[in-house]
């Protein structure tokens, strides 16, 4: 069974540009490694417009359909978003939290679970985006699910070569042997507050 990583967090958090550069470092360890993008960004384009509340349920069966296919022939899955990211769009936009049971459960089965960080300005990128303000709203459903699900994540932040520094710190590659590794880090109590993570960055940790 593969290894899976998923990249979860708010809109402009650099989840596409992560996890093109993770799926790369990670090849270019010698081993068998699949990307899979995120097909909401796929439905928007080809329709050129974001979903209805009838087409979360089939989109993010459809996200969680290709991680499955890509686990049968590869080492690594690194996936661009997964199912939970349709679920709490689909909470935030439309009020409908009927989608975190099965999304959920499918994040309960990878390996690794990286959170994007909010220390990215927001860029506009047409359909896909709704605006700044819903950076911390979703950022706190999102810890707030993997906290229900009891699903453990790594918060990954700076910019360029140490946004990836810190993935790949967090799935341990790229270390050497004698090289402290953080640990995973459980969430908190608080950590559906999205402060949380504001204070974690403001002290340096990440």
């Amino acid at each position: 069974m593969s290894d899976v990583i998923t990249i979860v967090g708010a809109e402009s958090t650099g989840k596409t540009t992560l996890a093109a550069d993770l799926a790369e470092a990670l090849a270019q360890e010698g081993l068998r490694v699949a990307r899979v993008d995120e097909y909401l960004r796929e439905f928007c384009m080809a329709r050129g417009r974001t979903p209805q509340v009838h087409e979360q349920a089939g989109i993010a069966r459809e996200q969680a359909r290709r991680i499955e296919a890509a686990m049968a022939t590869h080492d690594i899955v690194v996936a661009d978003t997964s199912a939970l990211m349709i679920a709490v769009y689909s909470d935030l936009i439309f009020g409908d939290a009927s989608l975190y049971v099965m999304a959920e459960a499918e994040q309960r089965r990878y390996r690794h679970t990286l959170l994007t960080a909010l220390d990215l300005p927001w860029k506009a990128d047409g359909h896909m985006r709704d605006g700044a303000h819903v950076r911390e709203p979703v950022t706190a459903l999102v810890r707030s699910s993997l906290l229900r699900a009891n699903v453990p994540y790594a918060v990954v932040s700076g910019e360029g070569p140490q946004r990836l520094r810190s993935a790949l710190a967090a799935v341990g590659h790229g270390l050497p042997d004698d090289s402290p590794q953080r640990p995973w880090q459980w969430i908190c109590e608080r950590c559906g507050d999205a402060d949380c993570e504001r204070h974690l960055l403001a002290r340096g940790d990440r």
